[in-house]
């Protein structure tokens, strides 16, 4: 699969996980002068509506658009439109105080009213990440640069969210005109859209704005152009035609690190494994029985798909909870070693003794021939007929989510430092939890994340992170290695909670 990473609403949450990210080539019109930076990407985006940003995409926003806080590579906040943030002490009211002296182009002020806009339409839009404001109860203007969230409970990721997608700040001023931002952004952010230069579909051009409020970015211009495949990529860098990439396929990062003119830097983030919606047995009775599930897990031979399938180019794994998550265990990640006379065992005593069919979506975009064969070898050495169905992607989110055929799924998803934001995708009702699923443990440890901090925090995500694994709530593979590289004239610092770069972690090489 070639996507980034992914945090959306339902929709456009999975249809960026499900389809290929890239549908257009392009040059990067690469100049020796650093003060130009090309970029290139497979993700392209639906159009400037900040409601319409996903992870991947986010750089394109960036440009244009300020968040009310920043966040770091380390998953860190800093100051942006926002400079300082207070929660009370219920964790329900969360304080903003806003920056003066911002303007949008048109000279409209960038103040409490325009925030309060911009997280209202964010709130009733449907588009990407609404989700994330489910808890969001009212934003209320207290004066001109004060505005104070009310939430309907703790959620531990709303900084998360406020320096991602949902914190994008566009002037209200063009709320009123039906896609008025579709293809003309109106921010305040560190760039402009050159028009002249941009080709929709291929190439993105800006120019840095000469009155930014903020310290100006190192690149004068920066140009952010779209493939649709990763050997394009390759030889664009190579050529000099692109300044920066992310490779995610492993033949390709090997292909171009024998290079010495490039730079490369590694980064473990997405999680490829089987996501089982049906925990209760709803289409697959077999899957309620927790033993069945693991016995899932020991028959994935980890080490042999991290070998052959990457190249040795990720970690085996048998956790969603990342490396950089308070609530990761490294013992955790063998805590399924490969075992297929234990998995025929457990199969046999929870009344499997010559074992069941499982069917899953097989959608093109995802799944290669490898994989595809490496998990029906594994699932058959234990008894289990592993039957691929082919979805085409187009119909996959109404199929496999809407249409709930399918008792789980190939994905990649991506891995946070913040625990919530993984829970409130795959373990509370959401997204990848369709059919519900929950115990009284999982309720009781995902009310403590909600509510506990410093250590206590930690101790329920790594609780809540150990009874899934226990309890086979997922079968995850490995942890995918992807590599930044540049032409040797540009520094990328990865960021943490997207496999993208922000657009303020570039930097001219020393």
């Amino acid at each position: 699969m070639t996507n980034h990473a992914r945090k959306a609403s339902l929709a456009v949450f999975v249809t960026s996980a499900l389809t290929v990210s890239g549908c257009a080539g392009g040059s990067g019109g690469h100049s020796a002068n650093t003060d130009s930076l090309a970029i290139a990407t497979l993700s392209v985006p639906q159009s400037f509506d900040p409601t319409t940003a996903i992870g991947s995409t986010l750089p394109f926003f960036q440009t244009v658009y300020d968040t009310l806080l920043k966040r770091e590579p380390d998953g860190t906040y800093s100051p942006m439109l926002a400079t300082t943030w207070e929660l009370d002490a219920t964790r329900t009211q969360l304080r903003l105080t806003l920056r003066e002296g911002v303007k949008f182009a048109d000279g409209t002020p960038f103040d409490a009213a325009a925030a309060k806009a911009n997280l209202d339409r964010f709130k009733a839009t449907q588009g990407s990440n609404t989700r994330w404001f489910n808890d969001l109860d009212a934003v209320d203007v207290v004066d001109g640069t004060h505005v104070n969230l009310k939430l309907k409970q703790p959620n531990p990721a709303m900084l998360y969210y406020l320096s991602d997608a949902a914190g994008l700040m566009a002037n209200p001023a063009r709320f009123a005109q039906p896609d008025s931002l579709k293809g003309a952004p109106d921010g305040t952010g560190p760039y402009t859209l050159d028009k002249g230069k941009t080709v929709i579909g291929t190439k993105w051009a800006y120019e840095r704005k000469a009155d930014y409020w903020g310290a100006p970015l190192p690149y004068k211009s920066v140009n952010i152009s779209v493939f649709d495949n990763e050997t394009a990529i390759v030889n664009g860098v190579k050529t000099g035609q692109i300044d920066a990439a992310l490779l995610q396929l492993a033949d390709q990062q090997i292909g171009i690190e024998s290079d010495n003119r490039i730079k490369a830097v590694k980064q473990e983030f997405d999680f490829q494994g089987i996501l089982l919606f049906d925990r209760d047995g709803k289409i697959t009775p077999q899957l309620k029985d927790p033993r069945v599930r693991q016995a899932i897990n020991l028959a994935v031979d980890r080490a042999t798909m991290v070998s052959q399938l990457r190249q040795g180019r990720g970690t085996a794994t048998a956790q969603v909870f990342g490396p950089t998550s308070p609530g990761y265990k490294p013992e955790l990640d063998s805590y399924y070693a490969h075992d297929p006379a234990k998995a025929k065992a457990l199969l046999a005593e929870a009344g499997h003794p010559d074992g069941f069919t499982l069917k899953l979506p097989r959608v093109a975009t995802i799944i290669n021939d490898a994989l595809a064969a490496s998990l029906q070898t594994d699932l058959k050495a234990v008894g289990i007929n592993l039957v691929w169905e082919q979805v085409e992607p187009t119909k996959a989110i109404d199929r496999i989510i809407r249409g709930r055929e399918f008792s789980g799924m190939v994905m990649n998803l991506g891995q946070s430092s913040n625990d919530w934001v993984i829970a409130n995708d795959l373990v509370s009702p959401g997204p990848f939890n369709i059919f519900g699923t929950t115990d009284p443990t999982v309720q009781d440890l995902l009310a403590k994340l909600k509510t506990e901090t410093g250590d206590q925090e930690k101790a329920a995500a790594q609780a809540l992170n150990r009874h899934l694994v226990e309890n086979a709530w997922f079968v995850p593979f490995y942890r995918m290695t992807y590599l930044h590289v540049s032409d040797g004239s540009v520094e990328i610092t990865p960021q943490d909670g997207m496999a993208v770069p922000s657009i303020y972690n570039y930097k001219p090489a020393k």
